[in-house]
């Protein structure tokens, strides 16, 4: 809306990219903010809370009470910011919409299913939830492959040319980076704003790196990949950090709402497009660095424990090991979110190392 006050009224502030990524982070800011009370009351009327794991610790079952889906509001607030200060036009925009939305039915399904069922794992089955993941991720690779005509070059951190270009394999690829962003956050998302903090980060870098790959004149000057026409991702970037920024309003420890599936599957997938659309897959590793060692904590025991029959941790994922060794909760949410704040950090030195 804000982008046509400048196409048919020539407002020309309006134009800019950064403008606007600004406008639709306060946007998103404020709309989570006001949303969140009446939904919380809503919830609480509708019993609308997920069951606590059996499994986990002891701790976790005094959060039973606390409603789920939060991510229901977050996740509008960010729709509205960016149809309000976005390219509405813009393919790419058109494509996260989408992608935001198919993951978010997908985690909606199951969160239902959760409270329905009142028991943690009889949401939507584990396949299931893969298959419908897959096939979302498969329409958008397929559109940026066939229809936008997207680079398919394989970049690494610290070089500036690509190593290789990846063809027809980039659809699978593509796919699965969305998809495994989307799980990785999903496993992180056990504690009072452990997920959200680093979301919130990992937002942040991907939309400097989306800026610039998108930038003509920057993305020559600091030996970035040149895509052009994916700079409008950054407004959606930063739609979705006001809104997580207003979630954590809530989400904070002690939480007053968790956001459930339909909040962490579409975060992690458009994590994975953001960072398909900047040329930077294998970069999201150390952007989501607090993701990824959530997931491979995850990955390790259950491989120990098929092969040797051994834990390696005391539970997993790794927020639960370190709960297991008595740390208190937000001892462990600050300590990770310390590490994502590094990670990013470290990330965002790779521009200039090239």
């Amino acid at each position: 809306m804000f982008y046509w006050l400048y196409s048919f009224y020539g407002v020309n502030i309006f134009h800019y990219i950064t403008v606007r990524a600004l406008i639709g982070f306060f946007i998103g800011f404020a709309l989570t903010l006001a949303m969140m009370p009446s939904f919380i009351r809503w919830a609480k009327a509708k019993k609308m809370k997920q069951p606590i794991y059996a499994l986990a610790p002891e701790s976790h079952q005094g959060k039973k009470n606390t409603p789920t889906m939060g991510g229901l509001v977050f996740m509008s607030a960010t729709l509205a910011a960016i149809f309000l200060s976005a390219k509405m036009d813009d393919p790419y925009v058109v494509c996260s919409i989408f992608l935001m939305l198919g993951f978010m039915a997908i985690g909606l399904t199951d969160d239902m299913g959760k409270i329905t069922n009142k028991k943690n794992d009889l949401g939507l089955s584990a396949r299931g939830k893969l298959y419908g993941q897959f096939f979302i991720a498969f329409i958008v690779s397929a559109f940026l492959f066939f229809y936008m005509n997207f680079p398919t070059s394989f970049y690494v951190p610290f070089l500036k040319n690509q190593l290789f270009d990846m063809g027809y394999f980039a659809i699978p690829f593509w796919a699965l980076v969305m998809v495994a962003a989307s799980n990785a956050v999903n496993i992180t998302d056990g504690l009072d704003g452990l997920a959200t903090v680093p979301s919130v980060f990992a937002f942040f870098s991907l939309g400097v790196l989306i800026y610039i790959t998108g930038n003509a004149v920057l993305s020559s000057y600091l030996f970035m990949p040149k895509v052009i026409g994916v700079g409008e991702l950054a407004v959606v970037a930063f739609c979705m950090i006001g809104a997580l920024l207003g979630f954590l309003w809530y989400n904070s420890n002690p939480a007053e709402v968790f956001m459930g599936d339909s909040g962490s599957l579409p975060i992690g997938a458009l994590l994975g497009l953001l960072a398909i659309a900047s040329k930077s897959e294998i970069l999201l590793i150390i952007i989501g660095f607090v993701f990824v060692m959530e997931t491979m904590s995850v990955i390790i025991q259950i491989a120990s424990y098929k092969s040797r029959g051994k834990r390696v941790f005391l539970m997993a994922p790794l927020h639960h090991h370190f709960e297991m060794k008595k740390w208190a909760e937000n001892k462990i949410i600050v300590r990770f979110w310390i590490i994502a704040l590094l990670s990013n950090i470290i990330a965002l030195l790779t521009i200039k190392i090239r």
